[in-house]
């Protein structure tokens, strides 16, 4: 229980309470239909993508700046946090979410209340095409997310934060044509809430959560394997680890050009 009783845990966690609130307060309120321009899928991804690079940066060094439900599970599944770190998160973004939704309702008018329902499956998309898509469109984000925060590359390879910034916008120029680009369960379920619309809501946590593990899987056990025994992963998981031991024992033994690489 050294996490519970640790004043940083509960800084983290109220960052990620924090930075979703932000995080869904910019990119819902520029996802709002105030005019039928050609331009708004291009104006909301860019809003969404400059609000991550953004926040990413503010609160990264706290937290790790997850602001995603997927995003803390992919970690989970790399046996990068603690299982208890993570339900935290989860929650702390949930109602950070819904913080910011609410503010944004409060605000705008009532007419404009109805846009806010961002994330609906298109005309002709199916569930199943809809969840591929959340699949794929959270895949890309996750290895985005560990390549270029992943302490173990060699030298600096420019912003994290922006990259991932690139990596959410890229995600909604392509997926709001299909699903409304979910990419994010705590963003999904704030509005859904607010607007008492559970239909197809099961897509935007089932598709990013499967598409998070799966990029998770496929860069610390394919791409750029993390040498670890099984033990080692069950201690990050069970939180019986501080992260100063946990990255004393994932740099020790490693080759001495790979440097941390900081948000």
């Amino acid at each position: 229980m050294w996490e519970f009783r640790s004043m940083m845990f509960w800084r983290a966690v109220f960052a990620e309470f924090f930075g979703t609130m932000f995080f869904v307060f910019f990119g819902m309120g520029a996802a709002l239909r105030w005019t039928s321009g050609p331009y708004h899928v291009f104006h909301t991804a860019l809003c969404f993508g400059f609000a991550a690079a953004t926040l990413i940066q503010s609160i990264g060094h706290i937290s790790g700046g997850h602001i995603n439900p997927a995003v803390t599970f992919a970690y989970l599944v790399g046996s990068q946090m603690s299982l208890f770190r993570a339900v935290f998160y989860i929650c702390a973004q949930c109602l950070g979410a819904m913080a910011g939704a609410a503010v944004l309702y409060g605000v705008t008018p009532t007419n404009m209340r109805g846009t806010m329902a961002l994330n609906t499956l298109q005309p002709g998309i199916s569930l199943g095409m809809g969840t591929t898509v959340e699949v794929f469109l959270t895949m890309q984000l996750v290895i985005c997310i560990f390549s270029v925060t992943d302490e173990r590359r060699n030298g600096r390879m420019g912003s994290a934060a922006l990259a991932i910034g690139f990596s959410v916008t890229l995600g909604h120029l392509m997926g709001m044509y299909y699903t409304g680009a979910g990419m994010n369960p705590a963003r999904s379920f704030a509005p859904a809430v607010l607007m008492r619309n559970f239909v197809n809501h099961w897509v935007y946590w089932v598709g990013p959560m499967i598409g998070a593990a799966m990029g998770a899987i496929v860069y610390d056990f394919m791409l750029f394997p993390r040498m670890r025994g099984l033990s080692e992963r069950l201690a990050t998981l069970k939180g019986s680890r501080s992260p100063e031991e946990e990255n004393q024992q994932e740099t020790r033994g490693e080759p001495i050009e790979l440097k941390t690489q900081a948000l």
